[in-house]
């Protein structure tokens, strides 16, 4: 027996532990934690890739108190000035001031800019590349409530949709990056020919050089994460960015890419490689078949999207596009805690007031459970607190939508439902804030009976907006979660491992999640659709990838290289040929030995070709 004494406070504790156990569990947890905590954790670092500590102050719209000018019609298109952007706070509809759109001269300099200072990017170590996501994580960690505050205010969501939203998975994205990032892009080693002759002299490899200068055509919903994603993707690979912001959120993305310049300058790095752009839509057309972009990602929907490859399609730039989703959670009957369940579907349908891309759309389930599920979602969604809590003293769950645009749709879709025997049970219109009346709230709504005959089971809601439907079986389930034009993701719930296991093969979407929501998205898989969801990847090493030149490169292996022993071109098929029957002997001859199977073939081929054809 091992005698541990733990003191605590001045009071100690023993407690006696096997010698077995201590060998076996505890020596192994202790070497897992040294291994994953110190001697590979992303936050250690020598001295060369310390970060650096800097204070870049928060705009004072996002400060506390702060009591800006109420907006009584808020629009971000000032009448007879189409060149200017009215910002302001979707929660409150206070001004955030006026903003000039960028000219299409303006976006002609800033992809010059960043096409100079690509140039010395691309030539810089693995090393400085992470001391600049350190320094980005250290900021982030020490600034959480700051860049909450800048996201809700622009957002109109609530600081805890923001930390979890937006800060947790950008410092997810940045320490994977710093753990993974310089593996990923290496050269990486192929087995080179399969010819028995050429591949004992041949090698191969894949090297992953910069494109040069890329773009990010980002939504509005996570005004940092989908502006920082991108950007911290591009920078790690040796690109430039430029980033075509939403006008939505014109305000908060200035702001971020200021953050990310300041970290540039402070580090001697070209501020150039981070420009923003900002238009409304009818002048975009001129930045997505600019001639200087190497890659586009969109992110977006899907109307904007055909539109967006339309134009990149002229100068043949290559897109990687992320649009909506009508994503199942499927529920077997033998899940065993359905209020914890209930716990992830509130948070995947109304976080940031469920405009999220992966957000829970449809929750399907077998009869056993939906029974249980509808009872207690009832309960929980019409205890829903609706508000700005940057700006108000109570407890708020749900924040504002970023604009009223879509309410009359979310109104039409739910009376749909209704009218084809859907039960409304909480919610379905407009709220009006008793402090903001000029926010855009929209009540938070549990629609269950839902079935296929109601457009609202395809139509993408993007909003805060819980449907049920009941399936009679599992097969009945999975054909109702792929009966949309979409694929973006699907989530699926049982008590049995294997069976969920087999579910999650027969979903038709890009991102699966097992007995949990949207994880694959935290966890740095290759993230992005099929179907109308769009096509390609990012995050994760696809994503790095991605955002490079595949470059294939073949050798000769190095104990020739030291012999000098080089390729040649055999005499027989020498230009001009000498004797073409012979040529062609030895070309057969050289198919035979290098791929058929028989052993005497093979030899005798060997023969004919130490022979010369």
């Amino acid at each position: 027996m091992i005698d541990i004494d733990l003191i605590f406070n001045g009071t100690q504790w023993q407690y006696q532990i096997s010698t077995t156990f201590f060998i076996c569990v505890i020596l192994p947890l202790l070497y897992y934690c040294y291994k994953r905590y110190v001697s590979k954790s992303p936050n250690s670092y020598n001295k060369i890739e310390a970060p650096i500590k800097l204070n870049v102050s928060i705009p004072d719209e996002a400060k506390p108190h702060w009591k800006g000018k109420r907006l009584y019609s808020p629009t971000l298109r000032i009448p007879d000035e189409p060149n200017k952007i009215q910002s302001y706070c979707p929660a409150t509809s206070q001004s955030l001031g006026v903003f000039p759109t960028t000219s299409k001269e303006e976006m002609d300099q800033q992809i010059k800019a960043a096409k100079v200072a690509q140039k010395q990017w691309a030539k810089s170590s693995f090393s400085l590349r992470r001391k600049l996501l350190r320094t980005l994580n250290r900021y982030i960690l020490d600034h959480q409530e700051d860049i909450a505050r800048v996201a809700c205010r622009d957002s109109g969501k609530t600081k805890l949709d923001a930390s979890m939203g937006e800060i947790m998975v950008t410092l997810e994205k940045i320490n994977w990056i710093i753990a993974n990032g310089e593996k990923t892009l290496r050269p990486s080693q192929r087995p080179g020919p399969s010819n028995l002759l050429i591949g004992m002299m041949k090698s191969g490899e894949v090297r992953y050089e910069p494109m040069g200068v890329v773009s990010a055509i980002v939504s509005w919903n996570y005004p940092f994460h989908n502006l920082m994603g991108p950007l911290i993707a591009a920078l790690f690979t040796g690109n430039a960015i430029v980033i075509k912001c939403s006008e939505q959120v014109i305000w908060s993305s200035q702001w971020f890419v200021l953050l990310v310049r300041t970290i540039l300058k402070s580090l001697n790095i070209p501020e150039d490689l981070v420009q923003l752009c900002c238009c409304f839509p009818e002048d975009a057309e001129h930045f997505t078949s600019h001639p200087g972009l190497d890659h586009i990602t969109f992110i977006g929907s899907k109307p904007v999207a055909h539109k967006v490859v339309e134009s990149a399609s002229k100068q043949l730039t290559p897109c990687v596009v992320e649009l909506g989703g009508k994503d199942a959670v499927v529920v077997l009957d033998d899940v065993k805690d359905l209020n914890a369940l209930a716990s992830v579907i509130m948070r995947g349908t109304f976080q940031s007031g469920g405009q999220n891309c992966i957000g829970v759309e449809r929750v399907i389930c077998l009869p056993k459970a939906y029974e249980t599920l509808v009872e207690i979602l009832s309960k929980r969604v019409g205890q829903l607190r609706l508000g700005s809590d940057i700006d108000q003293l109570d407890e708020i769950d749900m924040g504002a939508m970023i604009s009223d645009n879509r309410f009359e749709r979310f109104q039409e879709l739910i009376e749909d439902a209704v009218s084809k025997g859907a039960k409304l049970i909480h919610g379905g219109k407009p709220y009006q804030h008793p402090n903001y009346p000029q926010g855009h709230y929209f009540e938070p709504t549990l629609l269950i009976d839902v079935d296929q005959t109601m457009k609202i089971f395809s139509e993408e809601v993007f909003g805060p907006c819980l449907t049920m439907v009941k399936a009679s079986d599992l097969d009945t389930a999975v054909d109702l979660a792929n009966a949309t034009e979409y694929g973006l993701g699907n989530s699926i719930f049982g008590g049995n491992f294997g069976v969920c296991s087999q579910v999650a093969d027969r979903l038709e979407s890009g991102n699966v999640a097992i007995n949990d929501f949207a994880t694959f998205y935290v966890a740095q898989l290759p993230f992005g659709g099929i179907k109308k969801s769009g096509y390609g990847k990012f995050g994760g090493e696809e994503g790095l990838t991605g955002l490079c030149v595949t470059k294939s490169v073949v050798m000769d292996k190095p104990f020739f290289r030291m012999l000098g022993v080089a390729t040649a071109i055999p005499p027989p098929l020498d230009y001009p040929i000498a004797d073409g029957t012979k040529a062609w002997g030895f070309v057969r001859a050289l198919n035979s030995a290098g791929y058929d199977n028989k052993i005497w073939t093979v030899i005798q081929s060997i023969k004919k070709l130490a022979q010369g054809g």
